[in-house]
């Protein structure tokens, strides 16, 4: 009994070294949730690359675990499938083994995802109940769960858009969708950074710049989802002009105007390209700051990579335009802004943290 007490008493408050051996299992976990997420996000660009996202044509979140396991099971999907306007108006004749193909790539990712729930799920349960994670933070997981299950819910809504008709997926909903995705993720690499970060004290002059660059990665990334969800990579495969002018003059031509940044081919790839501009431009100007500033080593080792990676990103999208949307290209330059993302987060929050090194969880 008195063992028992001991052990309640030492779960309630936990010691200094105690509580920092549980936020090393906790930053693990976390880092390991957001590695899957960010193969997630690849994957789910791929998917809608080749044209897979709509070959899964039911919702069974339980039963659709369950892959097809004989060819009667591949030849029941295909004969549901057939039955849907995607089939009928862009695949029609498609083979059997042309299904598989496209129907495995919206399965992995479907499964993919619910990997990531139970991944998320069960150890921050077991981390509740052994009352691992520290004061102020199971609020913060809790949210995540809650946008994590309504990235489930949004990807179903998603497909269910090009279900019909018109066998196109709403980039409304696939912007949203890829959104929310990049949401959970920046939020799990900052609340893990807040556990494993501890910078020295150091000038935060620079982090309204750090904080404006953060937010144009993430319009850019956004501005992507529409690009994909509209296929606007396919026009203007030419650069640095679009087609014979730098500003196509059918840019912002729908009524209401504001209505163009959302469904005008021309203005959405305009867009991206003028948030590209910015971005890059912003980031030359940071790293040139950073590294004339007193800065710590690492810091300004920090912001030498987010300068490579930002010049890789604009490599790639270059190419993915003149290349007319080559999947693997494609693929990579989504991979990297996610990784141009993950290191401006970083930045940030070392500048964030650096106003108040003494804290701690």
């Amino acid at each position: 009994m008195s063992a028992r007490i001991n052990f309640e008493i030492s779960s309630a408050n936990p010691s200094i070294e105690l509580q920092a051996h549980y936020n090393k299992q906790i930053i693990f976990w976390l880092s390991a949730c957001a590695l899957t997420i960010y193969g997630m996000i690849l994957l789910g660009g791929v998917t809608r690359l080749t044209g897979s996202g709509l070959s899964m044509v039911e919702w069974r979140p339980i039963a659709g675990v369950i892959p097809p396991l004989n060819t009667n099971d591949w030849e029941i999907l295909f004969a549901k499938y057939q039955q849907f306007p995607e089939y009928k108006l862009i695949n029609n004749g498609m083979s059997l083994y042309e299904f598989k193909k496209i129907f495995m790539y919206e399965y992995l990712h479907r499964m993919l995802g619910r990997f990531i729930g139970i991944m998320f799920l069960f150890p921050f349960m077991f981390l509740c109940i052994t009352r691992r994670i520290p004061k102020g933070l199971s609020p913060k997981l809790f949210a995540i769960l809650m946008l994590g299950a309504a990235q489930g819910v949004l990807g179903w809504y998603m497909v269910q858009s090009g279900l019909t008709d018109d066998p196109r997926v709403s980039q409304y909903r696939l912007t949203a969708h890829l959104s929310n995705a990049i949401i959970i993720y920046s939020s799990i690499i900052w609340v893990t950074l807040d556990l494993g970060n501890r910078p020295e004290r150091q000038s935060t002059q620079l982090l309204l710049p750090s904080c404006l660059i953060l937010v144009l990665i993430f319009l850019m990334i956004v501005s992507g989802g529409l690009m994909a969800g509209t296929r606007a990579g396919h026009a203007y495969p030419t650069f640095p002009l679009m087609g014979d002018s730098f500003i196509p003059a059918e840019i912002y031509s729908m009524q209401p105007k504001w209505l163009s940044i959302f469904e005008d081919i021309a203005t959405i790839q305009f867009n991206h390209r003028i948030l590209a501009y910015l971005t890059t431009l912003s980031i030359i100007l940071f790293v040139i700051v950073a590294l004339r500033s007193d800065m710590s080593d690492a810091f300004k080792t920090s912001a030498k990579c987010i300068f490579v990676l930002i010049t890789l990103q604009v490599t790639l999208g270059i190419s993915t335009l003149l290349l007319h949307v080559p999947i693997p290209l494609a693929a990579a330059h989504q991979s990297i802004a996610v990784a141009l993302l993950t290191a401006s987060i970083f930045i940030t929050h070392t500048l964030y943290r650096a106003r108040a090194p003494l804290f701690s969880h």
